[in-house]
C-alpha cells in the first residue's frame, strides 16, 4: 500500500517527511510540494525551484525491504524516474550519479539519504522535477519538461503518475546486473568525446561506464581511470 501527501508549503520534503512516518502505516508513505523552499541538493548543494512551477517529491521506503547495496539502490532510482520521464519526452539521460537530463538539460536532481524514524530504517528518495519552469538564468545547464518538449504539464497529475509509477516499480527490484546494465544502457555521454574537470585542470575524456560500487570509469589519454562522486566534473 502507498500513499501520497501533499503540503501547500515547505522548507524540504525530506526534512519533512518524517512528521507523516509517525502516524502512518505504509511501505511506501509520498509527500510532494509545488513550492519548497529550501529544497537540498547531493553533498550540500542547494536545489532551488520557482514555486507552483515544479514538483519537490519525496518518499519514504522501508530498508527492510529493500536487498541491493546503496549504490545499486541510487542506480535503480535514477532508472525509475528516468522511465517514468520517457514516457513524456524523448532523449532522456542519466548523468552520473544520479541527475535527470532530458536533451541535453538537468531537469531533475536526486537526493536519497537513510533516517531512522520509529525503530525502523528508511530510505528517505528526494527528487527535484522541473516542470513548467521557463527561465534559468542562473544555471545554465538547467532546463525543464516545458523547455526541452514545448508542453504544458499538470503539476497534480503528474506528481500522482509520478508516485504510482516508482511505488510500483520499488516492489519488485531486479538483479544488480540487470541494474547496472540498464543505468549504462541511459548513461549521459557514454562512449563520447567529453571534456572534464580533474583535479582542476580539464581533460579529454570518454565516459565507458559507471560500476557497482558507484565509480564512473573514463578514458583519458593515459588510460582507464575510475571516480568517485565530486573527484571529477563533466563540463561536456
Amino acid at each position: 500500500m502507498s500513499q501520497l501527501f501533499y503540503l501547500k508549503e515547505c522548507s524540504s520534503t525530506n526534512d519533512e517527511i518524517s512528521k507523516f512516518l509517525l502516524y502512518e502505516s505504509s511501505d511506501f508513505i509520498g509527500l510532494h510540494t509545488f513550492n519548497q523552499t529550501k529544497g537540498r541538493g547531493q553533498y550540500g548543494n542547494v536545489w532551488t525551484q520557482t514555486a507552483e512551477k515544479n514538483l519537490a517529491y519525496t518518499l519514504a521506503v522501508n530498508i527492510q525491504n529493500i536487498l541491493c547495496s546503496d549504490f545499486i539502490f541510487n542506480y535503480y532510482t535514477a532508472i525509475i524516474i528516468r522511465d517514468f520521464l520517457a514516457k513524456l519526452a524523448d532523449d532522456v539521460k542519466i548523468k552520473w550519479p544520479n541527475d535527470i537530463i532530458l536533451k541535453g538539460k538537468k531537469i531533475v536532481g536526486i537526493l536519497i539519504e537513510k533516517k531512522k524514524i520509529n525503530q525502523n530504517n528508511y530510505f528517505i528518495i528526494g527528487a527535484g522535477i522541473n516542470i513548467l519552469q521557463d527561465k534559468f538564468e542562473a544555471i545554465s545547464n538547467a532546463g525543464s519538461l516545458l523547455t526541452q518538449t514545448g508542453k504544458q504539464f499538470d503539476l497534480e497529475e503528474l506528481a500522482l503518475s509520478l508516485h504510482e509509477f516508482v511505488s510500483e516499480k520499488l516492489k519488485n527490484i531486479p538483479s544488480d546486473r540487470e541494474i547496472l546494465d540498464e543505468f549504462n544502457k541511459h548513461l549521459f555521454r557514454k562512449d563520447e568525446i567529453s571534456v572534464f574537470e580533474i583535479e582542476k585542470e580539464r581533460q579529454n575524456g570518454i565516459i565507458r561506464k559507471a560500476d557497482e560500487r558507484g565509480e564512473l570509469w573514463i578514458e583519458l589519454e593515459d588510460g582507464m581511470h575510475s571516480f568517485y562522486h565530486k573527484e571529477v566534473k563533466l563540463l561536456y
